[in-house]
């Protein structure tokens, strides 16, 4: 996602991880150019990765309770 894509103010959630052949870990969004623009952003690596493991957590419990009672 280019910078140029995102409204001015907009909360930017990057969810994506790619890893660059030099191996460094970046998002879906194009974080040098959002930064300006964008409100907010989450980086990467650092931003929702722990949220995204707890909520899988979760849900991987409730389905356990579910199917199991």
């Amino acid at each position: 996602v280019k910078g140029e894509w995102i409204k001015e103010g907009a909360i930017v959630i990057d969810v994506g991880i790619n890893r660059q052949a030099d191996g460094k870990l970046v998002g879906d969004v194009v974080y040098e150019t959002a930064l300006p623009r964008a409100g907010w952003i989450t980086p990467v690596p650092g931003g929702v990765g722990p949220m995204t493991r707890a909520c899988l957590l979760e849900n991987t419990l409730y389905a356990a309770e579910t199917l199991h009672g």
